[in-house]
């Protein structure tokens, strides 16, 4: 059998390379649609839970013409207990690595912060990156029995009733936050390696909207640790 020319077999090695690295990296990613949930009513796939005490959160889905398909998931309760934490979890989904990004819009509150929540095994344990338009900030805390602990976090240019694109990579122990697509900081924490879900996640008093949300489970997301 005539054997392939070394240069030939370099070069179609490289490119069977390429694609199946590209290939792994181009994850399906699942985007929620909002406009066919219906004005007024709790967002479909979504359970609703909380930390910590005080009233469960309320959601639904409310118009506003500066999101991008004129629909948003808004929290509307305004229980303003403390260390409160209303969570809309989305329930197809469960990985430990996982791409997340979603618009984000704080309208009023005392405290002006809300968030994506990933690594969810349950109310009370999980991540969240969350914007704070009250001190403009971007940070990553772990939620741990309902107490939050920051891992790390940084000044940014946040403002109340502004949309702004708030994403987490997660990664085994690496966690990457970026916001209005520009890379914010890279942080490594340990506390939560298995599966858990993705949620919505705001404080206490907030109305904060959530529209053009994104989901990306990442390689090995179902592996056990």
């Amino acid at each position: 059998m005539a054997r392939m020319p070394r240069p030939l077999f370099v070069t179609v090695f490289c490119m069977v390379s390429w694609l199946a690295t590209h290939v792994a990296a181009e994850q399906p990613r699942t985007k929620i649609d909002l406009a066919s949930n219906g004005i007024g009513a709790p967002p479909a796939d979504f359970e609703f839970r909380q930390s910590g005490p005080g009233e469960a959160g309320q959601w639904a889905i409310v118009r506003d013409p500066t999101a991008a398909t004129a629909a948003s998931i808004q929290h509307v309760s305004t229980d303003t207990a403390d260390d409160r934490y209303p969570l809309a979890i989305y329930k197809p989904i469960s990985a430990k690595n996982v791409e997340v990004s979603a618009h984000v819009k704080v309208v009023r509150g005392r405290m002006e912060s809300a968030g994506i929540a990933v690594r969810l095994v349950s109310p009370d344990n999980y991540y969240v990156a969350r914007v704070n338009a009250l001190e403009e900030r971007v940070e990553l805390v772990r939620v741990v029995n309902g107490k939050t602990e920051q891992i790390a976090g940084t000044e940014t240019d946040v403002y109340r009733d502004h949309w702004h694109t708030l994403g987490i990579r997660v990664e085994d122990e690496r966690f990457t936050v970026s916001i209005d697509g520009k890379l914010l900081f890279t942080a490594f924490d340990r506390t939560f390696l298995r599966d858990g879900q993705v949620a919505l996640w705001t404080e206490e008093d907030n109305v904060t909207r959530f529209e053009e949300i994104e989901i990306a489970a990442l390689p090995f997301s179902a592996k056990d640790q």
